[in-house]
């Protein structure tokens, strides 16, 4: 079972469907960052099949280079993430590229969902236009172009729910990939993150197609009852931080919980890494305290209307009054989205002991990343990598619902 991967990012999507037997013809990325955390996941996936993990635990301790560690995997494998945006100059030759790697062979599946701010409300609302003026909305005709041309059994689609309600790009994708030329028959739903494992609520559009007209009811995935908390069940064992605090290398506070254990979120490595938090100034450090106080004493989120004058710095005190969010400690996170990356506020870890935002680390396990998952470029570059993922624990239920329908096609 093969695929081709669209609008790859860091490869969340890609990684629930290799740990279900996928085989990756192709990612396709435009960001270097994650063009270069897809080329070290291949090669952990490459060393963990031959029984070498130790030289990729050596490189996340920095003991060898990028360049060493990337000269133990086969050429062809790193080859298949190609690194370029997908438009009308470029299509073409990213066709040619494929064709090389593929060798002609027929392709099962495409997946990916290209990007998602022109069809997110929160994307919308900051945007005079509202996002009418922006090309993002009609990616999903590459999309298209790549069903036309590699005529894969099915494909999977992700995204933001605002898909549904952006103006009608919704109905015209729908009526593109069911049209005679495309030739697919679809079937969506909204999937919530925190039914299959993962310990956030994140609901997003899974679109569903198979190739032909027949009617195509969407596959029975296979659901988790959520029963663990975030902090004593998805951080408890990780070290406890400062602001700006943390190492790039970390060895563990405790064994393993229960959760990290089914979920394989601790998979063998002995030690984190990339579990570091960003600095801040003595006024955030203050609300983040009022914060927690609200949430962890009385369940209230904060309002920002509602601080002291002293600490305020916006004059708009009528939207966007909940900038500042407390992750629930004792259920699931809120979702984490790309603008991470730019801030923490809407990320505060639920601790009087650690006012501060969280960590790459905290925030990858949250996407249901596992610990040796190394998101390349740095603290910023990894956040908006992890922001922008599908978890891959939810990708592994979707990829086995997948699997099912391939193995029984006769």
């Amino acid at each position: 079972m093969n695929y081709i991967d669209l609008f790859a990012g860091a490869g969340g999507l890609s990684e629930g469907f290799v740990c279900s037997g996928f085989t990756p013809i192709a990612h396709i990325e435009m960001d270097d960052h994650a063009c270069n955390t897809l080329k070290t996941r291949i090669a952990y996936h490459n060393l963990k099949a031959n029984k070498q993990l130790d030289i990729y635990y050596n490189y996340l301790q920095e003991k060898i280079t990028q360049e060493k560690l990337y000269a133990k995997i086969p050429r062809e494998q790193l080859d298949t993430v190609i690194c370029e945006k997908i438009d009308s100059s470029t299509i073409d030759s990213i066709f040619e590229k494929i064709d090389d790697l593929n060798k002609k062979e027929k392709i099962d599946l495409i997946i990916g969902g290209p990007p998602c701010q022109a069809y997110s409300l929160v994307g919308r609302s900051r945007d005079t236009n509202r996002m009418k003026n922006d090309t993002r909305n009609y990616l999903f005709k590459y999309y298209a172009d790549f069903l036309k041309k590699y005529k894969p059994k099915y494909f999977v689609f992700e995204n933001v729910t605002g898909l549904l309600t952006a103006s009608n790009y919704f109905e015209q994708m729908k009526t593109l990939f069911e049209s005679e030329e495309v030739g697919y028959s679809i079937s969506w739903k909204i999937l919530d993150a925190m039914e299959y494992g993962v310990l956030q609520k994140r609901r997003r559009v899974i679109v569903i197609g198979k190739r032909g007209n027949n009617k195509f009811d969407f596959p029975e995935l296979e659901k988790t009852v959520n029963k663990w908390k975030i902090k004593s069940d998805l951080f408890a064992d990780l070290p406890d931080l400062k602001p700006g605090g943390g190492e790039k290398i970390m060895g563990y506070k405790t064994g393993l919980t229960n959760y990290l254990e089914t979920f394989e979120i601790r998979n063998g490595v002995d030690f984190v890494t990339q579990h570091v938090t960003r600095p801040h100034n003595e006024r955030d450090l203050s609300i983040y305290e009022i914060a927690i106080q609200k949430w962890l004493k009385n369940g209230e989120r904060l309002k920002y209307s509602d601080l002291p004058d002293h600490l305020k710095t916006h004059n708009n005190q009528k939207s966007f009054l909940d900038r500042f969010k407390v992750v629930d400690p004792d259920g699931c996170s809120h979702t984490v989205v790309a603008h991470i990356a730019k801030d923490g506020h809407y990320y505060i870890y639920p601790d009087f002991k650690q006012i501060r935002s969280l960590s790459v680390r905290e925030a990858a396990r949250i996407q249901s990343f596992p610990d040796d998952y190394f998101f390349e470029g740095g603290r910023s570059a990894a956040f908006r990598q992890i922001g922008n993922a599908v978890p891959p624990l939810m990708a592994k239920s979707i990829a086995e619902s997948i699997k099912k329908l391939l193995t029984n096609i006769k």
